[in-house]
């Protein structure tokens, strides 16, 4: 059936006493939404139509998923489903009265669907109707809602019941604030005492600890204190609930999220986050106006990211007028809280050819071959957000003047500039307990998720990932005896370390820095930013330098000694990823963020990095393991700090790698690493480490040393260890429980079973892409190996993701990208022509390949 005879019948209408009849071959088909029941009545399956566009959007009344216009005619096609509720959210123009104004009108009755209202719109002028209709399949009958005395109980219930379905975005999380804030009981009757407290405009910190971040206003007593400690290291030492406690005071508002518009209010007693109806009379309390309080996505006020050389406005090209663009490759991207990294990454990743002919080239064989929920797939949501920021269809210039008014005698017809990726997120993000969070998360960590996911969901022969696979080749030398061994692994990534040593102008950074403190201590305005400015050169000679190898074993000398490691391209990317590791841990384990200008190349040629293998003269390593110590007292063993910051520094959860480091008897962040890799899907991955007593069993599914579980589980480290030899995990498990657990003889068993080996290759598959998203493993072993675009180290730079805030859990994401010749800035639904691209305050840069 063609699709025009599908919609040129759009006014069937039955005789009200046919309706019932009508509908009873299809009762069997209309489902009731029920509690768990996902219903899409606000966004298209496979395009970011909604009621809000012309087409309106149909929902299906078995699945409850939602189809634009053009898409509804597959899922009839694919599945049969005859009945769909159409939903149309009007904007018309308002009746004008006798004297020429519009006529005063109460709230639409008719306005029940949950959507967002255009702010650009003048509510005087116009309003909203929305407008329901049973369409039935192939004839496109119409049947007007609410007909309830017609229509069957069943349909009529079915129909209530999607209209007031909630949303299937509505987050489960219990940190996440997207649920309806109740006011706080306490709010009407809060005590404040009068005891002269007045709260400074920046310069915060927690009266207890010194802390800076996660800081609670108190809301009796104006006592500043940092909030909770979480197990990724952020967060704080708790003395605000340790207030509470100690006075019984019980709201708090957090500071640096205050704005004309509200603040977030915690209720220590209620145990949630709150409102507070009378916010702006407790803060004025200690000499807060919220009126004069602007937040940033990241929580910072305008009065702390001033003056004019911050990172905020200098990234953001604030103070300079820029021309929005518009059409193909133009579109914006809506931020739903904390989202600007995904934002920023996805239009990075849709400015390459080669993703763009991977998902939007393929589009009608994704759409055509998706499941029967394409929601839940990941092609599909990368063609639909491919084809929606490539299409042109939601980035359109603003009307004519005098055109609006000819439309407008009509009907508003509003422009669809920018998509919502929610339900791209809401797929990509689940189960993940990061990424399904409203928190602000690291852009490289997620650009190594999405690389996960689509070396995991193949589309077509060529998988678009290859372009950023490289190989590196690591050489490890042993100092006292000269010898060495070289090892492969695969990247996609160039982290580069930033040279603070190398700083052109220290002068100026220790004079700041003095004048800084000086300000903190008497409590003024901090002076004028000077930030480090570091050659970049200095930072590529940084990453070819040799690094100590913290615990090295020397199989050559059969015992620890110094080792240093060197990393070179074994093959050069046809994209190159790079990233400035401007992110570090303090001290107190706290993230912080190196405020740094770097110089970064428009054209970069590393072919000196080029990996050459073993040389003439060089003697290698023996392959020989370490012994494994096993202490008599689990507890007796000290974790090794710097294997853990190692491994912290990689972007994994702290307690995870104290763990890793604690199970692999401190061998050294490599044997480390290789634990993680085995552990990470477990749901107690990232829980505290317990150490058992002696003779306990070990949680996390590791024994402790020496300590075998209930199953005669073998020891971790001999699992990691066999593990780091390419084998799968449960092949080095069986091997090592048929050898009571001896490393060589359980080596010896696993080559004279060769059989299970080719068992148990497709569970190896899957253990390596898991490996490659981490991008730190070593090569694959097969005959082939991994799938590399090797060629010349010369390359072009054409786009760069900046970061603003103080680490990776706060602040906000803004990507840049050269195209068609000039530098666009793309900040969430802003999309225009760059004046001035800051190109030497990025964290993740784009390099393509120089043809040879």
């Amino acid at each position: 059936m063609q699709r025009a005879a599908l919609f040129s019948g759009g006014n069937a209408q039955m005789a009200a006493g046919d309706l019932g009849e009508l509908l009873v071959p299809y009762m069997p088909t209309i489902r009731v939404p029920k509690s768990g029941d996902r219903v899409y009545k606000t966004e298209c399956a496979f395009s970011y139509d909604s009621p809000d566009s012309e087409g309106g959007l149909y929902v299906c009344m078995n699945t409850f998923l939602g189809f634009g216009r053009e898409h509804i005619e597959r899922h009839y096609r694919k599945t049969g489903q005859c009945v769909y509720l159409h939903l149309k959210r009007r904007v018309i123009e308002k009746v004008p009265g006798a004297s020429g104004g519009a006529l005063p009108k109460r709230r639409n009755a008719k306005l029940f669907l949950d959507l967002e209202t255009n702010s650009d719109l003048n509510n005087d002028d116009f309003e909203y109707e929305d407008e329901a209709k049973l369409i039935i399949f192939p004839d496109h009958y119409e049947i007007s809602l609410p007909n309830i005395e017609e229509l069957p109980a069943l349909v009529t219930i079915a129909c209530d019941a999607l209209l007031s379905a909630k949303s299937p975005y509505r987050k489960q999380d219990p940190d996440s604030w997207e649920e309806e804030l109740q006011a706080s009981k306490h709010a009407k009757t809060l005590v404040q005492l009068d005891n002269g407290v007045r709260i400074p405009p920046s310069g915060w910190k927690c009266s207890k600890c010194d802390l800076r971040e996660n800081l609670w206003l108190n809301l009796t007593d104006g006592s500043v204190l940092c909030g909770k400690w979480f197990f990724d290291g952020s967060g704080g030492n708790g003395h605000a609930i340790e207030h509470y406690k100690e006075t019984g005071y019980p709201l708090a508002v957090k500071l640096g999220t205050i704005t004309p518009d509200g603040a977030d209010v915690y209720s220590f007693d209620e145990e949630e986050p709150v409102l507070d109806p009378h916010i702006a009379k407790h803060l004025a309390h200690f000499g807060i106006d919220m009126l004069q309080m602007q937040v940033a996505e990241n929580g910072l006020r305008d009065n702390d990211i001033k003056p004019r050389v911050s990172e905020w406005e200098v990234i953001q090209e604030a103070g300079v007028k820029l021309k929005p663009m518009y059409g193909p490759g133009y579109t914006g991207m809506k931020n739903l809280g904390n989202s600007c990294y995904l934002n920023a990454v996805m239009q990075a990743i849709f400015s390459i050819p080669e993703f763009q002919r991977a998902y939007v080239g393929n589009l009608p064989r994704i759409f055509d071959y998706s499941p029967l929920d394409p929601t839940q797939d990941f092609n599909t949501q990368m063609a639909k957000l491919g084809h929606g920021l490539l299409s042109g269809q939601y980035s359109k210039p603003p009307m004519k003047s005098e055109l609006i008014e000819q439309v407008m005698k009509e009907e508003h017809k509003p422009q669809h500039n920018g998509i919502s990726p929610q339900m791209f997120k809401a797929f990509i993000s689940k189960d993940h307990p990061e990424f399904s969070s409203t928190r602000q998360q690291d852009a490289q960590e997620f650009f190594l998720h999405l690389i996960n996911l689509v070396e995991r969901n193949p589309v077509g022969s060529e998988n678009p990932s290859d372009v950023f696979r490289f190989l590196v080749e690591e050489r490890t030398q042993c100092c006292q005896s000269r010898k060495v061994r070289y090892t492969e692994r695969v990247d996609y990534i160039m982290q580069l370390p930033v040279a603070m040593e190398a700083a052109t102008n220290k002068d100026e950074l220790i004079a700041y820095e003095l004048k800084r403190r000086e300000a903190e201590a008497a409590r003024r305005p901090p002076p004028e930013l000077v930030r480090a400015k570091i050659p970049f050169s200095a930072c590529l000679q940084a990453f070819s330098e040799p690094s100590n190898v913290e615990d090295f074993w020397s199989s050559a000398l059969q015992a620890k000694s110094a080792g240093v490691k060197t990393s070179r391209f074994a093959s050069f990317p046809e994209y190159l990823v790079v990233q400035i590791k401007k992110f570090t841990f303090g001290l107190d384990w706290i993230p912080k963020k190196l405020d740094v200008s770097i110089d970064m190349p428009d054209f970069l040629d590393i072919n000196h990095l080029r990996a050459r293998g073993l040389q003439p003269g060089e003697e290698e390593l023996p392959d020989i393991a370490p012994p494994i110590i096993i202490p008599d007292d689990p507890k007796a063993l000290d974790i090794d700090e710097s294997s853990v910051m190692q491994l912290a520094e990689m972007g994994f959860p702290l307690e995870a790698c104290r763990k890793a480091v604690y199970y692999t008897g401190n061998l050294g962040a490599e044997v480390a690493f290789n634990w993680i890799i085995a552990h990470m899907e477990e749901p107690d991955f990232a829980e505290p480490l317990v150490i058992p007593a002696f003779g306990e069993v070990a949680s996390s599914g590791a024994a402790g040393f020496g300590a075998l579980g209930l199953d005669n589980q073998p020891p971790e480290e001999m699992v990691a260890i066999i593990i780091s030899m390419g084998f799968q995990r449960d092949l080095a498990i069986q091997a090592l429980k048929a050898t009571n657990n001896n490393l060589e003889r359980a080596l010896e068993w696993i080559f004279s079973h060769p059989e299970l080996e080719e068992e148990t290759e497709p569970a190896l598959d899957m253990m390596n892409m898991v490996n490659n998203a981490n991008a730190n493993i070593l090569a694959e072993t097969g005959s082939e190996g991994p799938r590399i675009k090797d060629g010349s180290g010369r390359y072009e730079l054409f786009g760069f993701i900046s970061h603003m805030g103080t680490s990776t859990m706060s602040g906000h994401y803004v990507c840049h990208l050269k195209k068609e010749g000039r530098w666009v800035i793309y900040n969430d639904l802003r999309v225009c022509a760059s004046e001035r691209p800051p190109k030497d305050l990025g964290y993740i840069y784009f390099y393509h390949r120089i043809p040879s």
